[in-house]
């Protein structure tokens, strides 16, 4: 799913005063961490991820990884954080950051 330029900046403006819900370090993508994406996108939509790499072309390459898994589109990559975005089936008012900000 392609999302609009504004959307990616009405996204970004949501994920500011997230906090990382999945912290990918030494292991790297390994099974239970693609399953704790897999929850949080499905209960939040849009999730912060901090990922520790070796580098920069390192973190690049996991988050197009984790996007390409996951089903998701890459909102920003700021240094160790990715924000990643997709749109649950049937969202969760209370725990969807979408939802929620919507109602704030």
């Amino acid at each position: 799913m392609k999302l609009a330029t504004q959307d990616k900046k009405h996204f970004r403006t949501i994920a500011h005063n997230l906090s990382p819900v999945v912290t990918i370090a030494q292991k790297g993508l390994t099974e239970s961490v693609n399953e704790e994406i897999e929850r949080a996108l499905s209960e939040h939509e849009l999730i912060k991820i901090k990922i520790f790499a070796a580098d920069r072309e390192s973190r690049r390459d996991l988050t197009l990884q984790i996007c390409e898994t996951a089903k998701a589109d890459l909102i920003q990559s700021i240094g160790n954080v990715a924000v990643i975005f997709r749109a649950a089936e049937n969202p969760n008012p209370r725990l969807s950051n979408i939802l929620r900000h919507k109602a704030g």
